[in-house]
C-alpha cells in the first residue's frame, strides 16, 4: 500500500485548475482578504469544491503562488537555451514585469522563506540564475550582479508597482531593465 494520493479524475482536475486560476485573479486584484466564496463564484464551482481541493484559504493562497512560480520557472528554463542570451534574459524579465509583476502573490513569493522551504522559489531562482549568467557572458548584463541581487531588485519592483497603473508599471520596469544592462566604461 502506498501513501501517494490517487490521481484526480479529469473533471476534478479541471475544477482544481479553474479554482487556481480564479484564485490567482482574485488574489491579484484584492489580496488575500478575498472570501473563498468569491473565488468559488469566479471559478464557476460551489464552495464545497474549493474546500475539497484547498481546506483553508492559506492552502489555496500557497497553491496559487506555487502554481504561478512554477509556470514562471518553466518559462525561464525554456529560455535558458536561447541563441541570444541577452534577449532571452530581457524577455523573461519583461514577462515577469507585465504578466506577474502586477500579481500581489508573486511579490510575496519572491524571496519568501516559507515558499523557499517548499522548493518552487529555489527552482525559479535557479532558472533565473542561468539566464543571468548566460546574459552576463554574452556581455548584455552588468557583471557585478548575482542572482540574489537580481531577486531583491525584482521583489522591490513588484512591491513598488503593486498598486500602480499600467503606464507607471511599464515605466518602472523599463528603468529597472535599463539599470541591469552592461555599460561600457
Amino acid at each position: 500500500m502506498t501513501d501517494e494520493p490517487r490521481p484526480l479524475r479529469a473533471d476534478a482536475r479541471r475544477n482544481r485548475e479553474r479554482v487556481l486560476a480564479a484564485a490567482q485573479e482574485a488574489f491579484a486584484a484584492e489580496g488575500i482578504s478575498v472570501p473563498l466564496d468569491d473565488i468559488a463564484r469566479r471559478a464557476g464551482v460551489g464552495a464545497g469544491t474549493v474546500y475539497r481541493h484547498f481546506p483553508t484559504k492559506e492552502a489555496l493562497f500557497t497553491a496559487a503562488i506555487i502554481d504561478r512560480v512554477e509556470r514562471a520557472a518553466a518559462y525561464a528554463r525554456a529560455l535558458g537555451t536561447a541563441d541570444d542570451a541577452g534577449s532571452a534574459f530581457f524577455e523573461f524579465l519583461a514577462f515577469l514585469g507585465s504578466e506577474n509583476g502586477v500579481k500581489r502573490e508573486l511579490a510575496d513569493a519572491v524571496g519568501s522563506e516559507r515558499l523557499a522551504a517548499l522548493g518552487p522559489t529555489a527552482d525559479l531562482s535557479t532558472a533565473i540564475g542561468i539566464l543571468l549568467v548566460r546574459a552576463q557572458k554574452a556581455g548584455a548584463i552588468r557583471p557585478d550582479l548575482e542572482v540574489d541581487d537580481l531577486m531583491l531588485i525584482l521583489k522591490a519592483g513588484f512591491a513598488a508597482t503593486r498598486d500602480a497603473d499600467d503606464r507607471r508599471r511599464r515605466l518602472t520596469f523599463s528603468v529597472i531593465l535599463d539599470g541591469l544592462r552592461r555599460v561600457e566604461p
